[in-house]
């Protein structure tokens, strides 16, 4: 008999068919119909099939689930922790079970309470999404003991790819390209560092179940060695309940290019093409797409046919991925296999036609796959944008957390699809991965795609978080990734600084300029007219005939002084949505809806289409999102601007005496206290934020003064941890 503590048993069966829930208020339209599902293999609904299944997971992959359950006529049951209780997964679901607090280890990870929701709702099967118990064979074979099925691969198959060294000796016997490495576990720190010294740096220290990026470091020189060690070692165990670590060669300037796989019971296997995943930081994917613009055919088929021989070699029996480095003679080596659906697999359906989700359901239940190696189809090109609740200002994505006070998806766009798990109102929290959507857009070919992809970030409305999309819209309209020259250090070889920031050329700060200007221009004349009285029409008619004049400023970087412009704004024939403004003795015609409370502002600029929105407004400033980055755009009265001169300017904190949290997150290790003397560069504190471990060191040399925190504490971005003398 399966149990689970009682306080946790709150099943909340709302006894609703698939029909009911999809007219469930509260629930938007496309994710009750899933309009988006592409999918050309059909439903027949005809076909013997589960009644029931359980999503074992939260956020976009429970929902991107429940959608194609629903089109097949299944019924589902969300699992949640406390304080998911109102995500949309749960009010997507026909029935939804409460499985512990918010921390995934006492929830998501639970493996006895997600038994016992199997149990008393009476699922026939489960699917675990991707990550938390997507490849935990004890998960796999405990579900199997219930009489339940695991809807994915079976528990043998898991355990000889989820275990990186286990499945390098399979591989290697199955004639898979290999990378040189240490065919073992690493015990501790001084083991790494030998292995480490016999492969020849630089390594790539991992952890064993590892995948997501966690629990991986790439190690130079010793010393980068032992804190990688431990670091993974500890974002292991924290994400994955199992910290043995693995250590082989770091091949310099890769691609990563993996294969889509999907078998059944029947010995039967298909490769669905290749995904290029090197737009990446800290090991993570920020930019995927399908097929890979460096992959020839012949290419192709050997990645494919080699994935299919290791799928057949472990009996696998289900969706999965095959990820390849590739360096630039295109020759491939095996990295890892993913035993679950992976996060991008929406890039594959677009460009095959086939529901991944759908054929791991009827694989699961113990169908044949519809169609051969020969049919699969490739068709068009397809991107996915991962947007996060990052700052894309620290280190390329620092986690953020906030509510989302307004949120709008760019579903109207051509070829756009969205994936994801939440909606206005939505809490981004410390808990769980900051992943707000997958932005897929698929065309008839790699430009078309690209240019579908920046026209939805463009419209993309995302407000009360700080997110990726300044850094996702410049790399979709950036020359080297135009051209598909780009390899897993694309991005500090682009930003050797880091990402700062769109740059503006000067017509483009001009007309950044101008637009703010007209909208402040029309701000003010709609405020000198006299609504609903008699002496409406002509105070319209005074308030935009006049021309107004303003000094306007845009620092093109952050705490760089700006130059002054004098601007002058008249509206055409009285029309509030055609001004005529003038500009360093240019004139910048803009036409649209000039309104100050439209979520996204399509205009014309002297004839030419561009997309704004406007993401901030206060006295003498708007904040204008212009090729996703907001520019801050001073205009100011001409009056006003003499007395700037008397304003004070704000004192600059000494950065290097204080250590700061660069995001929200819970303190795990404090290794100073007052009164020690530190050396620069050295580490101070350890915080995880988002199941990811940051180490934060020392800006200086010199005495502690003061520390602020403890094990355990939540902190907030910005709080000061240390103090130095």
């Amino acid at each position: 008999m399966l149990r689970a503590a009682s306080n946790f048993r709150a099943v909340a069966n709302r006894g609703l068919a698939a029909s009911a829930a999809a007219t469930r208020p509260g629930v938007p339209r496309d994710e009750r119909e899933g309009k988006e599902i592409y999918t050309t293999v059909g439903i027949d609904h005809n076909e013997p099939k589960f009644d029931k299944i359980l999503i074992a997971n939260r956020g976009e992959i429970a929902c991107r689930v429940i959608k194609t359950a629903k089109a097949m006529g299944i019924k589902t049951v969300a699992v949640h922790s406390d304080v998911d209780s109102n995500s949309l997964h749960v009010k997507m679901a026909d029935e939804a079970v409460c499985v512990g607090e918010a921390p995934t280890a006492k929830s998501y990870l639970r493996v006895d309470r997600i038994l016992q929701a199997v149990e008393d709702t009476g699922a026939q099967a489960v699917h675990p999404g991707y990550g938390f118990l997507s490849e935990n064979t004890k998960f796999a074979a405990e579900l199997e003991k219930a009489g339940a099925k695991f809807i994915g691969p079976n528990s043998k198959a898991i355990l000889d790819m989820g275990d990186k060294i286990h499945s390098k000796k399979i591989a290697t016997a199955a004639r898979v390209s290999m990378i040189p490495g240490f065919d073992g576990e690493i015990a501790d720190e001084d083991m790494c560092v030998k292995v480490s010294r016999d492969i020849g740096y630089p390594v790539m220290i991992k952890a064993s179940a590892g995948g997501g990026g966690k629990g991986m470091r790439v190690a130079w020189n010793d010393k980068q060695a032992r804190e990688g060690y431990r670091l993974s070692k500890q974002e292991a165990a924290s994400s994955f309940g199992d910290d043995r670590m693995l250590v082989e060669k770091f091949i310099d300037n890769p691609r990563h290019i993996e294969m889509q796989i999907l078998c059944d019971k029947h010995g039967n296997a298909l490769w669905l093409n290749e995904r290029e995943c090197s737009i990446q930081r800290r090991n993570q994917k920020v930019i995927e797409e399908a097929p890979s613009s460096f992959v020839p055919p012949e290419m192709r088929r050997k990645m494919g046919e080699q994935a299919v021989q290791l799928a057949k070699a472990v009996g696998y029996d289900s969706a999965g991925t095959v990820e390849f480095l590739v360096d630039s003679q295109r020759n491939f080596y095996f990295l890892e296999m993913n035993t679950r659906l992976q996060v991008e697999h929406p890039i594959t359906e677009c460009i095959t036609g086939i529901d991944i989700v759908q054929q791991m359901l009827r694989v699961a239940y113990g169908h044949s796959l519809p169609i051969t190696q020969e049919q699969v189809p490739l068709n068009g090109w397809a991107f996915e944008s991962r947007v996060y609740a990052e700052d894309p200002y620290k280190g390329f994505g620092l986690p953020s957390v906030g509510r989302l006070s307004k949120y709008v998806e760019p579903r109207h766009v051509d070829g756009v699809r969205c994936d994801s798990g939440i909606r206005e109102g939505s809490e981004i929290s410390i808990y769980y991965d900051p992943l707000i959507c997958k932005l897929v857009t698929h065309g008839d070919n790699r430009e078309q795609a690209l240019n579908r992809m920046q026209e939805a970030l463009d419209n993309y409305v995302i407000r009360g978080v700080t997110h990726n999309i300044p850094l996702l819209r410049d790399i979709v309209q950036e020359k080297r990734f135009r051209t598909g020259d780009i390899t897993t250090k694309y991005l500090p070889e682009v930003y050797p600084e880091g990402f700062q920031g769109t740059v503006l050329t000067a017509n483009e700060q001009e007309t950044v300029i101008a637009f703010a200007a007209a909208l402040n221009a029309r701000k003010l004349a709609r405020a000198n007219q006299f609504l609903n009285q008699n002496k409406q029409r002509s105070t319209h008619v005074a308030s935009f005939s006049k021309t107004y004049k303003f000094v306007s400023s845009l620092p093109v970087k952050e705490g760089e002084r700006a130059t002054e412009h004098a601007v002058e704004v008249s509206f055409v024939n009285g029309d509030a949505n055609k001004a005529k403004v003038l500009i360093g003795g240019k004139t910048v015609d803009i036409s649209g809806n000039l309104s100050l409370s439209l979520p996204v502002n399509s205009i014309e600029v002297n004839g030419e289409h561009i997309t704004t929105q406007i993401v901030g407004k206060r006295a003498g400033e708007i904040t204008v999102l212009y090729k996703g980055t907001p520019f801050k755009v001073k205009v100011l009265p001409e009056q006003a601007v003499k007395y700037l001169q008397y304003m004070k300017e704000k004192a600059k904190v000494d950065l290097s005496t204080v250590v700061l949290s660069p995001m929200p997150g819970a303190i795990k290790n404090v290794n100073v206290k007052p009164g020690d003397m530190v050396s620069e560069g050295q580490e101070l504190v350890v915080m995880e934020a988002m199941k990811m471990q940051n180490s934060l060191h020392a800006g200086k040399t010199g005495r502690v003064k003061a520390v602020n925190v403890k094990v355990g504490a939540t902190v907030d971005e910005g709080e000061v941890l240390v103090e130095l003398e």
